[in-house]
């Protein structure tokens, strides 16, 4: 178990929307403040999605991006960003013919979901390695694209966050560090509670975290309900810990969080509870060898 805890707070993330939580963070304004409560509360990572700030719906302009970024740095020059490639992965088949995408089908080229990492090279991006069913839809994550992404990632000098949904994924990551795609050691997020990827349970959790490639730096976290008993069995199996609106809309049962500083804080109670402390952005950074 760790005694230094990294805790990331994802603060809106791409699926969760205002029918879960009326102050969801939107707008550039909105996610840079929620960054910073999470800060103050004791992250020392935050993950960045950005929206539309007129609908709240997900968005991929790095506009919003730069904007976000630089209200951050403007106030926070410690905190660690780790910025979004999720967006622009899923398919959605047309009812009369499954090759033609339909409404809702966001599948881009890999050049263009990181862009925004080029052009703002952050401290971490997310690399997610997962071709699955999510919940109504299918994300399409091939091994072709997974490397043309790693290799822009690395060419911005960007750490990437493997992202790990299931355990054909961790076959993927270790095949990548394998032939050179991934640099060694990994940072990897364990990611439970998807419908059809990993449950949120132990087991699933503590078979993913022995498959990982040998000194990986992990973190595992789960969604909904489950999002603090996760954060909790994260830290009993040797991980670090997640928080945040985009796992969750609520502090306990049937009571909404006031948000994201709420969140973290109350993950940081729990891991000083069991023995722990959270890690400082600096100490955060040379746990994940990026620069200071």
């Amino acid at each position: 178990m760790q005694s230094r805890v990294i805790v990331t707070c994802a603060v809106t993330g791409n699926l969760a929307t205002r029918e879960n939580h009326p102050d969801l963070p939107a707008t550039p304004e909105e996610i840079a403040t929620a960054c910073l409560e999470a800060a103050d509360a004791g992250a020392a990572i935050a993950h960045i999605h950005v929206r539309d700030p007129v609908t709240a719906r997900p968005s991929m302009d790095l506009s919003l991006y730069r904007e976000v970024v630089d209200l951050i740095r403007a106030s926070n020059s410690s905190l660690i960003l780790n910025l979004t490639t999720g967006p622009g992965g899923r398919y959605v088949p047309s009812d009369d013919d499954p090759a033609i995408a339909g409404t809702g089908t966001t599948l881009v080229a890999p050049e263009r979901r990181v862009e925004h990492i080029t052009a703002l090279k952050p401290d971490i991006c997310t690399l997610d390695l997962n071709t699955m069913n999510s919940g109504g839809q299918v994300v399409i994550n091939t091994p072709r694209n997974a490397r043309i992404m790693a290799e822009i990632i690395r060419d911005a000098g960007v750490k990437p966050e493997i992202e790990l949904f299931d355990t054909g994924d961790i076959g993927l990551a270790s095949d990548m560090l394998g032939d050179g795609s991934l640099d060694g050691p990994l940072m990897c997020s364990i990611v439970t509670g998807v419908k059809y990827g990993l449950p949120a349970t132990a087991d699933a959790l503590s078979v993913a975290a022995r498959m990982l490639p040998q000194g990986s730096t992990w973190t595992g976290f789960g969604i909904g309900r489950m999002a603090f008993p996760m954060l909790v069995q994260s830290w009993l199996l040797g991980g670090h810990v997640r928080i945040g609106m985009e796992d969750t809309s609520y502090i306990a049962k049937g009571k909404l969080t006031a948000g994201n500083g709420e969140l973290t804080e109350r993950a940081c109670d729990l891991i000083v509870k069991l023995g722990a402390r959270p890690a400082s952005p600096d100490e955060a950074r040379a746990l994940l060898g990026l620069a200071a």
